[in-house]
């Protein structure tokens, strides 16, 4: 009897031991939710809104991330940079793209000379050092999770500027970091190295110095065969990001992470190893729309990988995911009939002069309407050229369905992290929080903006929360304005109606532009560091 007793006794102990082990551990997972959750960043390049069936796409769907967007909250009017070093390099730093000094952009082909030879880089990274010299004293995003406690990974294109170093990423603060050095490098998908926290990871099997890139794709029957010769090109760079990121999130599924994945795709040169089931059929696309449409679908994917990944690992409900793209579309491909580069309207074959007549899908020839109806693609002050998604999905944190049409930038987001995480950020920034936007709060301590700016090869740009919008053409030191609610298309120019608006606007624009218009015009140049 005493002995049954006990045993029962026993089962008791162990059981109450179990149920409060789990009950700490569910503790100490709210915890984490309401304070830490893992937070993955994914940023699309050159993908504008009109590409994703989220916003009406009809020749292929994009249904991971449209699950996003319907599970999470959609932000209505977010801008980024019109082009792509620029935009990592706000997203990065906090700061617009029309200030000095506050980063450095350096230009590219640095790691030509490693392609062929694996002793050049060292070389290759201590003068690219040597030129960079020390970054202004400023904090980065990164830095921001690290000083919450959280293991930091940066896995795709580099993470700012033409080309970076060990040296440099490491000086942003990443833990962890994988892919390339080289700006020039990534227009190719099938590369011979990749750099793994600094050290030179060869690629058995691709044998193309520049990383197979086709160069400008068109309907050129040569240029076919060339993009679907896969000889040389045996392991796709995006394969390669995938399965860092299952591991990265695997090996740390135990602590709060930030993975930032700064993807290829869509950019181009169009590259795919094969076409995607979905449009392979399609009688509507051509063979290099069709491979096009596929890069786009290869990213979605991908999405619904990672997806399964967090629900295997538990982690799911516990993973913040964040949407983007670096700028708004673009093209690239020409094909007889239907599009051409350089761009010009297709229905009069004269080249657009971006004052009275820009490019549009329909007269441009772009079948998927990748800038959603909107004027311009990238690297004009276009809203097709800046205007990007951005979506927040948070399990039970963010109302799903949510829509908000806050003006946002992808500045903002270090200060909306830093919100979250309560960080407090020693320098002021441009980035503004919307922090209890996502989570549907209002609160006295948001603060709000009159406006954003952003610069790009025709000029600096400025929008207000209201809905105005400025837009300098520096090569005919022009003033336009458009008032965005009424005219999403930037159909009719207003500066003549309203002359003190534009003065206004203008003083404002040159203020965010550190006083000095030219530093959001044409180069960036007081911004760039070119390596000899």
């Amino acid at each position: 009897m005493r002995t049954n007793f006990m045993k029962s006794i026993s089962k008791i102990i162990w059981v109450l031991v179990f149920v409060n082990i789990h009950v700490i551990h569910a503790q100490k997972n709210k915890s984490r939710d309401i304070n830490k959750p893992n937070v993955i960043y994914i940023m699309a390049d050159d993908l504008g809104e009109g590409l994703l069936s989220y916003y009406g796409q009809k020749h292929f769907t994009t249904p991971n991330i449209d699950k996003l967007a319907q599970q999470g909250i959609v932000f209505n009017n977010s801008y980024s940079s019109t082009f792509c070093a620029p935009s990592r390099a706000t997203f990065l730093t906090g700061y617009n793209d029309c200030r000095e000094n506050k980063y450095v952009l350096t230009t590219g082909r640095s790691y030509k000379e490693a392609a062929v030879d694996e002793s050049k880089d060292e070389v290759i990274q201590n003068a690219i050092n040597s030129a960079i010299g020390k970054e202004p004293d400023i904090t980065y995003l990164p830095q921001i999770f690290k000083a919450a406690g959280y293991v930091t990974g940066q896995i795709g294109k580099l993470d700012y500027g033409f080309v970076t170093t060990s040296k440099q990423i490491d000086n942003h603060g990443w833990n962890y970091h994988y892919g390339y050095y080289d700006h020039t490098q990534c227009h190719g998908f099938y590369p011979m190295f990749l750099h793994e926290n600094g050290k030179r990871v060869s690629i058995p099997g691709n044998t193309h110095p520049d990383a197979a890139k086709t160069g400008e794709s068109g309907s050129d029957e040569q240029q076919e065969k060339d993009r679907w010769d896969m000889n040389g090109k045996t392991v796709y760079s995006q394969d390669l990001f995938l399965s860092k990121m299952l591991e990265f999130i695997r090996e740390n599924k135990e602590k709060p992470f930030f993975l930032y994945h700064p993807t290829q795709l869509p950019h181009g040169p169009v590259a795919i190893p094969a076409i995607h089931p979905e449009v392979a059929f399609s009688d509507s696309l051509t063979l290099i729309e069709k491979a096009y449409a596929s890069m786009v679908k290869r990213l979605d994917d991908d999405l619904g990988v990672i997806f399964n990944e967090l629900e295997t690992l538990g982690i799911a409900e516990n993973t913040m995911i964040v949407f983007s793209s670096d700028n708004g579309h673009e093209l690239y491909y020409n094909y007889e009939g239907r599009t051409a580069k350089p761009y010009k309207n297709m229905k009069t074959g004269e080249p657009f002069n971006n004052i009275t007549d820009k490019f549009y899908s329909e007269i441009g020839g772009d079948i998927f309407n990748g800038n959603k109806g909107q004027a311009g693609l990238k690297r004009s002050n276009w809203n097709g050229g800046v205007k990007v998604p951005l979506f927040v999905y948070w399990p039970k944190k963010v109302k799903s369905g949510a829509q908000s049409e806050k003006l946002v930038a992808n500045y903002d987001f270090m200060a909306t992290m830093a919100d979250m995480l309560d960080i407090k950020i020693k320098e002021k920034k441009d980035g503004v929080s919307y922090f209890n936007e996502f989570l549907g709060k209002k609160s006295k301590k948001t603060k709000d903006r009159n406006s954003i700016a952003f610069a790009s090869f025709m000029g600096p740009a400025l929008i207000t929360k209201d809905g105005w919008k400025l837009r300098y053409f520096a090569p005919k030191k022009i003033y336009q304005l458009y008032y965005l609610p009424d005219d999403y298309k930037e159909t009719t120019d207003l500066s003549k109606q309203y002359p003190e608006k534009v003065e206004t606007l203008k003083s404002e624009l040159i203020q965010k532009c550190d006083g000095n218009l030219i530093n959001g015009s044409i180069s960036y140049s007081r911004n760039f560091i070119y390596i000899k």
